[in-house]
């Protein structure tokens, strides 16, 4: 019973990947179109869609780590 918990725990875990890969892909998007509207803040735009996707990064880095511990170190 406890096995078939952790599992469910761990694959719930996996789905915040699913929102990382739809926030890069929206910090990406507003980027372009923040470019396309005003060519002469790409340099200040492009240090912000950086920032964002290594803040949306993180998160996909602490979804998989939460579901290696519920896999393996919580007994």
């Amino acid at each position: 019973m406890l096995e078939g918990a952790k599992s469910i725990g761990a694959g719930a875990a996996t789905i915040a990947l699913a929102g990382a890969a739809v926030g890069i892909g929206n910090v990406l998007s507003s980027s372009i179109h923040s470019v396309a509207r005003n060519p002469s803040l790409a340099k200040q735009l492009f240090g912000y869609a950086i920032l964002g996707f290594a803040l949306t990064e993180a998160i996909a880095l602490f979804a998989p780590m939460m579901a290696f511990l519920i896999s393996f170190v919580f007994r």
